[in-house]
């Protein structure tokens, strides 16, 4: 019988969640195989081992899109939730035998849609006798051995977070989450699990848990004191020699970073973002790493360790438990010691199976609360607004974030020595198929235009900095000659930019000419009227991501902090509208740049 969340904390508490040693697992199954006698002697014995892997879940326990009120649908036919990724898991262990089994995670749990939104902020559960996460529900009812910290994990305060594990009944890894005035770990490095095979000695499995070294960046003003990000390969150099000398037979890495060795953050930090790869290539005696963070499907990559010239299989389940990696281990015991033989890696399809009733009655209560939550009315529209067209035309959906963050600095500002400036405004056109409809305007509508769990930041910034800024930003469009055919399907993300790292900026008049070279588009450069100039103040309304760095845009991480904030800025936006009551562009709405080519629009 599924618990409720109330009763689920106090059996959690008994498991004592977050203990780096995990028990025995009891008898194998016929998999482990029997030693046979043969011709010319024994055969050695041999186990097989599977691990399975999901990542950057990022709140998904349904199939279900709270920002549409419906079943969740995409073109590709993906299904999505840990309900599903329960069956999955349960057809899996059936298969193999639950003994000769292990369930991880690779990080971004707690943060990426209303329900994991409503539990840390509205009904948090931080409270005195406050709910059970629904994200630690369902993973200990579905039997997680142990979890990765991710980069989001920290989104909502260290105290959200320490809540959270707590209610787990595995631990929170993270070898490279050091406490800044100790430098020792301040979660679990890692996890060990021992397997018994009949007739021969235990396999000891080891998992080294690493995070995202970008938390330092991102997440700036929970962690900054408190906790320090060193690399991941760093620290895996550090931590792989002590599993082995502990006697791990086999070393599984669950890292929340992505295989690529790239970073987005630019030379802010000397540590790569993801670099999964590396620490495959760069340290010997891993076996396989669970792969997260850079939301790509790789059911299989082989990187061959550049000290040892042994293969170290890598898998990354696509995001928001769409898929399920498997990592197939066959191992032999010879010369008194167990070996990894063979590792093969493959993704099973959420969209295969049906959802787990167990899961399903479980959070139903949960999901209940948090649909008739995002359904509420604010407010009224008086004409649709739609974000289809916003990644290369002025969107008005888009200027009312910017009016929005302008108005709470301007709030916020008033009666300092700031109070006089200018006040100019960031957003990115963060979906292409957000719609505010005309009508009712619900908390769900206003959520799905802003999906993000940012805050508001003002930074303080002169002309010519924000006309650096605008010229990064613009790197965005590929570059198309004059008479060249417009497809706008292809005219963005270049450089493989994604459309959060494009941004608008509002209090400014400005063309961006798409026909020059990255670096010399912004054309027309106005501030009221008149040429903008370089040495003008100006008060900058940005969210923290991009304030933190994130992007690696010029100057702002660097600029001087004029205020920041906890609240969220859709929570902002919810405000300003119910305030308003009705949702007019006339209100917010202006058209401050436009795409040309020498001088000429081109829409």
């Amino acid at each position: 019988m599924p618990l409720n969340r109330r009763k689920f904390l106090k059996k959690s508490a008994v498991t004592g969640a977050g203990v780096a040693l995990a028990g025995a697992a009891v008898a194998p199954s016929a998999q482990a195989a029997e030693a046979v006698v043969a011709k010319g002697g024994r055969k050695p014995k041999r186990y097989s081992l599977t691990v399975m892997g999901t990542t950057d879940l990022h709140g998904h326990v349904f199939n279900w899109d709270y920002f549409k009120d419906a079943e969740y649908k995409d073109s590709a036919g993906n299904a999505q939730g840990l309900a599903r990724i329960s069956t999955l898991v349960n057809a899996v262990r059936k298969e193999k035998g639950r003994c000769n089994t292990l369930l991880l995670d690779a990080g971004d749990t707690i943060q990426g849609t209303p329900l994991t939104y409503y539990y840390a902020k509205v009904d948090p559960i931080t409270a005195k006798g406050g709910p059970v996460h629904p994200m630690a529900q369902a993973m200990n009812a579905i039997g997680y051995d142990a979890v990765a910290l991710g980069n989001h994990e920290f989104n909502y305060g260290i105290e959200t977070l320490r809540k959270f594990e707590s209610q787990c009944r595995f631990p929170l890894l993270g070898a490279n989450a050091l406490d800044a005035k100790t430098l020792k770990p301040a979660f679990p490095p890692y996890f060990m699990k021992t397997f018994h095979v009949k007739g021969a000695p235990p396999v000891k499995v080891a998992v080294l848990g690493l995070t995202n070294p970008g938390i330092a960046i991102w997440d700036k003003a929970y962690v900054q004191g408190k906790l320090t990000f060193p690399g991941l390969e760093e620290q895996a150099a550090k931590w792989v020699p002590k599993l082995r000398s502990m006697g791990a037979d086999v070393v599984v890495v669950s890292a929340h970073s992505g295989s690529s060795g790239t970073s987005s953050y630019g030379d802010q930090l000397p540590y790569v973002e993801n670099s999964a790869g590396l620490v495959a290539q760069q340290v010997p005696g891993i076996d396989a790493i669970l792969v997260g963070h850079a939301h790509v499907e790789i059911p299989e990559l082989k990187v061959t360790n550049t000290k040892t010239g042994k293969t170290v299989v890598l898998s990354e389940p696509l995001a928001y438990a769409e898929r399920l990696s498997l990592f197939d281990f066959e191992l032999v015991f010879e010369k008194g010691r167990w070996s990894v033989e063979s590792v093969a890696a493959s993704v099973r399809n959420s969209n295969s199976v049906a959802d787990d009733p167990k899961i399903t009655k479980l959070l139903k209560d949960e999901h209940d609360v948090v649909v008739a939550y995002v359904n509420q009315v604010v407010g009224t529209a008086t004409e649709t607004l739609t974000t289809v067209e916003a990644r290369y035309k002025d969107a008005p959906i888009i200027d009312l974030i910017t009016k929005v963050q302008e108005d709470v600095v301007k709030a916020a500002l008033a009666g300092t020595e700031y109070a006089s400036l200018p006040v100019l405004s960031q957003a990115s056109p963060f979906s292409r198929t957000s719609e505010i409809p005309a009508g009712d305007v619900t908390i769900r509508d206003l959520s799905s235009l802003y999906v993000y769990d940012n805050t508001l930041v003002a930074k303080l910034m002169t002309g010519a900095q924000v006309r650096a800024y605008l010229e990064y930003s613009a790197q965005y469009f590929v570059q198309t000659a004059v008479g060249a055919a417009v497809d706008v399907e292809k005219l963005t993300n270049a450089g493989n930019r994604p459309d959060y790292n494009y941004d608008y900026v509002s209090g400014l008049a400005y063309d961006i000419d798409i026909a020059q070279a990255a670096g010399s588009r912004i054309k027309n450069l106005s501030y009221n009227g008149v040429a903008l100039d370089d040495a003008q103040q100006f008060v900058f309304a940005v969210n923290n991501y991009r304030a933190n760095g994130g992007g690696a845009f010029p100057h702002v991480a660097s600029a001087k902090e004029l205020w920041a904030e906890s609240t969220e800025i859709r929570t902002r936006i919810a405000e300003w509208v119910t305030a308003k009551g009705s949702l007019d562009p006339k209100e917010f709405a202006s058209v401050d740049w436009k795409l040309t080519r020498e001088g000429t629009p081109v829409f």
